[in-house]
């Protein structure tokens, strides 16, 4: 098991960036592949983006694709989002999520069985 504890949310404009951070703890760093999701007051929690790894294999969803940036630094077991041009959709509480590692990112949070308490990111218009 992983402790997951998540950084860096807050309210930014439309078309501005911020970049989330997400701490890991507990058990070995590189047996996990990481994922962000998020949710939106009255939807359904959504994949945002996964990295792999040793291979860093990404996977993004489509509404982010060209906008976000999932990358992690093993050696010190954090995992971060980077995330540009935003816009008022973008808006929900943002989870880190740690799961088995598989050769591919993995994008249903079923998967995923460590879960960090979510960072609140607000874009305004």
């Amino acid at each position: 098991q992983v402790h997951l504890v998540e950084s860096g949310g807050g309210l930014v404009q439309a078309g501005g960036s911020l970049r989330l951070s997400c701490a890991a703890s507990g058990d070995t760093f590189t047996a996990y592949t990481m994922a962000w999701f998020r949710q939106a007051p009255g939807k359904e929690r959504e994949f945002v983006a996964a990295i792999t790894s040793v291979s860093r294999r990404t996977s993004y969803a489509d509404s982010v694709e060209d906008r976000f940036t999932i990358s992690r630094d093993n050696a010190n077991y954090a995992v971060s989002l980077q995330m540009n041009s935003l816009k008022a959709d973008d808006t929900a509480v943002y989870y880190c999520a740690a799961g088995p590692n598989r050769y591919n990112p993995m994008r249903s949070s079923t998967y995923y069985n460590n879960w960090g308490q979510g960072t609140q990111v607000t874009v305004t218009t």
